[in-house]
């Protein structure tokens, strides 16, 4: 009979890392994205068009994505990064301020806390979803926090029931980075109904892809009027929205 320690040497040295031979004879690739010709045609019908970017086609498919999600309000940007820079400036996040971010993420996640001039506070996470654990996040909340910011880690939904009632206990603005969560419900709700702000990736290793892309959605109409200025460099139009009213005039409020 082997010693268990002889059983587990025997067993490494047929991984591939340890010089055995792999499972795959090709690299897995990091992503495959699945297009067909009506996508095709989408976008030569844009190409064809007066309009290649901030046209009608954005409104539509906001508009779709939010009812999707069920959230009345939603803000295509140009990445899944850029929805979370936005969903960082729409909550107020800046100098002085803290956000407790969850420490298993993505470099984004963290980055648009930094973006804003703000401080991050790594909260640990659970070791059986591998999402943010709402009692660390709670020993971190100190008179600087302004925001928590969760990940719905490989598309599992945060504890988003005990982060809202810690957010409205101690008034902070709960920013979802739900960039692997598309479609995916927590108690019966879809993901993008509950955060404050949630953010989704359109990369194409993402569920739904726009070739680059991300989206921001919130039920705060207030909260979704500093999204869209802030996509607008601080101005109150867009050029579609001044075309379609004549005018070439805009302020820039922010």
């Amino acid at each position: 009979m082997n010693h268990p320690n002889t059983q587990t040497s025997e067993r490494r040295s047929h991984l591939a890392i340890d010089g055995g031979k792999p499972i795959r004879a090709e690299m897995l690739p990091y992503g495959h994205q699945s297009i067909d010709e009506t996508d095709i045609e989408a976008v030569a019908q844009v190409l064809r068009s007066d309009w290649l970017t901030t046209g009608p086609e954005v409104t539509s498919f906001e508009e779709e994505f939010s009812a999707f999600v069920h959230a009345p309000h939603a803000v295509a940007v140009t990445s899944g990064t850029a929805a979370l820079h936005t969903a960082a400036f729409a909550a107020g996040l800046g100098a002085g301020d803290e956000a407790i971010v969850t420490a298993l993420t993505f470099a984004a996640t963290a980055n648009c806390v930094l973006y804003q001039g703000a401080t991050v506070r790594f909260a640990d996470v659970r070791p059986d979803t591998l999402n943010i654990d709402p009692a660390s996040v709670e020993s971190l909340i100190g008179p600087r926090t302004k925001a928590i910011v969760t990940v719905d880690y490989g598309g599992q939904p945060s504890d988003l029931a005990e982060l809202l009632e810690l957010a409205r206990k101690h008034k902070l603005v709960l920013i979802e980075d739900a960039s692997h969560a598309v479609g995916a419900t927590y108690r019966g709700k879809r993901i993008g109904s509950w955060a404050d702000l949630t953010t989704f990736s359109l990369h194409p290793v993402k569920q739904m892809t726009t070739g680059e892309g991300g989206i921001l959605v919130t039920r705060h109409p207030e909260l979704a009027a500093r999204a869209r200025t802030f996509r607008n460099h601080g101005i109150t139009t867009d050029a579609r929205e001044r075309a379609n009213a004549g005018s070439w005039v805009y302020e820039m409020v922010d």
